[in-house]
């Protein structure tokens, strides 16, 4: 397909004909829907159609969308819980794309980036780790990296890493110079999933129930990696995070804006063919002030969303921009879902309308890639010091 809106069409078709009926038999729980299994049947149909990776460069299949671009097509994608995986724009895998298509080296680009493109296989991210580690202050990173043959030693502990059950390869974040709390010394390293050494522990039962792979705990023993699996620089990891954090909190938004539109299209259509009190149920005073802010809300955040888009694909690092439009967004579209149910009473908390399910996967949003209140501190910090003097 040649331009935006024929891809943004037919990806709004293939979510609501192919995918949606799948995600509502299910109630949106991706293991009890086929998981694994599920994913590749999904993202077959999506290949032959065009849309698969759509944000991935054109030499890798993709469409090479710009962070501006992605934002129709990734909310077009997130309408279906399972959209997004469908179309492999699904988190963890889209953001270490992003990473690999910026940092990675050409050989690492070819033994990463292109099966992963080519959805072949997942990835995870390991960053996370458990208390005092790593988790809302990267700084505190525990798990290290030491030099030994001509390669190094990976020993430590993750949790909450997403997609880690199943995935062909796992980017790790390992300190490999100075002490915790220090935002300096973190190195990435890329490592197969068949590395010895690499151990999934447990899944973490956590509310959401969509995630491919789970939120796992992990550990590190003496993990060998050469030095050609290091992702960038060493001791640069965390500067090349943020090559990464932005861009996939945006993504973020643009997936889950998708997922509180159709919980919104739900409740007002719900509300249209009710009858209570003589009336529609749509034009009492109080149905309609949430219907209104619910239309506020998602303006709002697709508005926050394209100034920082645009930001970043002039360059920026817009991490003022991300903060401000990741946290707005995340508690709008939790509003938006909370509001959805309210509006379908007690339709709205069963798995008979689309919105329960939307307003339980939406949920964490307001705590991971950074919690609302670390993301207030970020922007306070930053006006302090433009303002403070």
């Amino acid at each position: 397909m040649s331009t935006l809106a024929e891809l943004i069409t037919e990806t709004v078709e293939f979510i609501r004909t192919e995918v949606l009926p799948i995600d509502d038999a299910h109630d949106g729980d991706v293991e009890a829907a086929g998981g694994e299994n599920l994913r590749i049947r999904l993202q077959a149909k999506a290949r032959e159609r065009g849309l698969l990776t759509p944000h991935a460069p054109a030499e890798f299949g993709g469409h090479g969308l710009n962070m501006s671009d992605r934002a129709p097509v990734f909310e077009a994608a997130g309408y279906s819980l399972f959209g997004p995986m469908a179309v492999n724009v699904n988190a963890p895998d889209e953001g270490n794309l992003h990473l690999l298509a910026h940092v990675g080296t050409a050989s690492q680009r070819e033994r990463y980036l292109r099966p992963l493109a080519e959805g072949r296989h997942r990835s995870a991210f390991a960053m996370t780790e458990p208390a005092p580690g790593a988790g809302s202050d990267p700084g505190a990173l525990l798990t290290r990296a030491e030099r030994a043959d001509g390669g190094w030693l990976i020993n430590g502990r993750k949790r909450f890493i997403t997609g880690a059950d199943g995935a062909g390869f796992f980017i790790i974040m390992a300190r490999t110079s100075g002490e915790p709390d220090s935002a300096q010394g973190a190195t990435m390293f890329l490592a197969p999933a068949s590395t010895p050494g690499i151990s999934i522990d447990r899944h973490v039962n956590t509310i959401d129930r969509s995630m491919l792979g789970g939120h796992c705990e992990m550990t590190f023993t003496d993990v060998r990696v050469s030095d050609d699996d290091v992702l960038g620089e060493v001791d640069q990891g965390f500067r090349y995070a943020q090559v990464r954090l932005g861009p996939a909190r945006m993504t973020h938004v643009m997936r889950w804006t998708g997922a509180a539109q159709r919980a919104h299209e739900t409740a007002v259509a719900y509300t249209a063919g009710r009858q209570a009190f003589g009336a529609r149920l749509s034009d009492l005073g109080m149905a309609q002030q949430m219907i209104a802010d619910n239309e506020i809300d998602l303006a709002a955040t697709r508005a926050l969303l394209r100034e920082a888009c645009a930001e970043l694909d002039a360059g920026g690092r817009a991490s003022k921009a991300t903060s401000i439009a990741k946290t707005f967004a995340a508690e709008a579209l939790h509003r938006v879902t909370d509001r959805s149910v309210q509006l379908c009473g007690g339709l709205g908390v069963s798995s008979d309308l689309p919105v329960a399910k939307i307003a339980r996967e939406l949920r964490p949003f307001r705590i991971y890639d950074g919690p609302s209140e670390v993301h207030r501190w970020s922007i306070a910090k930053r006006a302090v010091r433009q303002y403070g003097s």
